[in-house]
């Protein structure tokens, strides 16, 4: 399928979606809608196992919403705007594969909520990551005050969202906002090495144990407990579980199915 502003690439065992609204890839309806789209026919290709989001060219994963589109909305109309963009990243955040959001240049704004939505984060040293809305008299409204918090504590995400600063990607390591820093020439082939590593772990395994920590983390503990026990016993009696047992015991790769 072809998108208006994304274009799909597929390897062995994962695909790569690059957000393409030159010249930094801003987000707006059409874009919140291709990607829905784009990972809902992903989460159903069993090709498929690992998720790559990322920006093409070199200036931006993404500079957050078009301003010229949201500008002047009535409070109506802008609903119906948030509908859609909570709508995509919704999916992005609850698809049953793994999710890696790969950043560089610009990644501000709706940008950085969209990658917070990913599984995990890998940006190159030079990206500039945050959440300014403040600056422009607004909030973000796409998780950022939501999401960020979980990821970095809430005096750190307060501090960050308050001031509406942004940090590199080196300072974002260091804070836990991603999970990696690379040199940005090196930036989708580490990305790229993630996601073939994910693809090839057992499929109902790695879905479930999405499912239990993200779920869980909106848990009491003994109900999260209760929860990740129940996933582990599907997992247990899955075809991958089983093989997996049987591997271990006869000294051999097991071989999975997805089943």
């Amino acid at each position: 399928m072809t998108y208006e502003t994304l274009l799909i690439e597929k390897e062995e065992g994962f695909a790569i979606v690059k957000l393409n609204r030159p010249p930094v890839n801003s987000l707006n309806v059409q874009a919140y809608t291709d990607i829905y789209t784009a990972f809902c026919e992903l989460e159903k290709d069993d090709s498929v196992g690992a998720i790559i989001l990322t920006g093409n060219g070199e200036k931006a994963f993404a500079a957050g919403l078009d301003v010229k589109e949201v500008a002047g909305k009535s409070i109506p109309d802008y609903f119906v705007f948030s509908r859609i963009s909570r709508k995509c990243l919704d999916k992005v955040a609850e698809i049953q594969k793994p999710t890696i959001a790969a950043l560089l240049g610009f990644v501000f704004g709706g940008g950085c909520e969209l990658a917070l939505a990913c599984d995990l984060r890998i940006a190159a040293s030079d990206a500039n990551i945050g959440c300014p809305e403040v600056n422009l008299g607004i909030i973000p409204g796409s998780g950022g005050t939501q999401r960020m918090p979980r990821l970095v504590g809430t005096a750190k995400a307060k501090e960050l969202l308050f001031m509406g600063d942004t940090v590199s990607g080196e300072e974002a390591y260091r804070i836990g906002l991603v999970n990696k820093v690379v040199a940005k020439e090196a930036l989708l082939e580490e990305a790229k090495a993630w996601a073939k590593k994910l693809a090839s772990k057992p499929r109902v395994a790695m879905s479930l144990l999405k499912n239990a920590i993200d779920k869980g983390m909106n848990m009491d503990i003994q109900s999260a407990i209760t929860y990740e026990n129940d996933c582990f016993i599907i997992t247990y009696v899955s075809e991958d579980g089983r093989e997996g047992f049987q591997a271990f015991a006869e000294k051999r790769r097991p071989v999975f199915k997805g089943k």
